[in-house]
């Protein structure tokens, strides 16, 4: 939702896997700040819809740009996202620049390591269906993410995302953003162990 106040609006966008509610402590922080704040599901994810479709980063561009003409936000946004959701607002900036007017990075993707081999197997057609199947339990998955798990699409959507998501070489695209001269805050983990601290060093 978007709260009614007279401040900057901000976005939030949530990684690979987690759901919006992944938010919650700084959505609430922001609202006591007096920000107008917006976080949602991507596609594919919490209760957003799980189309039978190719989750790449057209996909994920024009559910952000669509979301934002549908609630009529037309001034220039602050951007935050973390991991793939950092990737995905680089991407929408470098598209349409007009449209941001700050950015928040976290821990984000776009510079991927050398892939390992069960990776390497998840691209390979009918091998990667099946391991998705066979880690389906959901104890696998964080506690929060449980509900999500029951609705149909969830694991193709992952599978979708990791063959074709905005997850890959996206170095030509953080260096055009960079030249667009915006405020950018960058943030990272050094214990983080899904994208690496030293990474940071190429997104800077």
């Amino acid at each position: 939702m978007v709260v009614t106040y007279n401040g900057q609006t901000v976005i939030l966008v949530h990684g690979f896997s987690t759901p919006y509610h992944t938010w919650d402590a700084t959505f609430d922080a922001l609202i006591e700040a007096g920000f107008r704040v917006l976080r949602y599901d991507l596609y594919g994810r919490g209760y957003s819809d799980r189309p039978d479709t190719t989750y790449d980063a057209d996909l994920y561009d024009g559910q952000l740009w669509n979301l934002l003409a549908a609630l009529n936000v037309d001034d220039p946004v602050d951007l935050i996202g973390f991991s793939m959701g950092g990737a995905i607002i680089v991407i929408f900036a470098d598209r349409h620049p007009a449209k941001v007017h700050k950015l928040g990075l976290i821990d984000t993707a776009g510079f991927p390591p050398k892939k390992t081999f069960a990776a390497r197997l998840l691209q390979v057609p009918v091998v990667g269906e099946l391991l998705m199947c066979l880690n389906r339990r959901p104890e696998n998955y964080p506690e929060r993410t449980h509900t999500q798990m029951r609705y149909k699409g969830f694991r193709r959507a992952l599978l979708s995302t990791v063959r074709h998501g905005p997850v890959g070489d996206l170095a030509e695209t953080y260096r055009r953003v960079g030249e667009q001269k915006k405020p950018v805050l960058l943030i990272w983990g050094r214990e983080d162990q899904a994208i690496p601290f030293d990474t940071h060093k190429r997104v800077e």
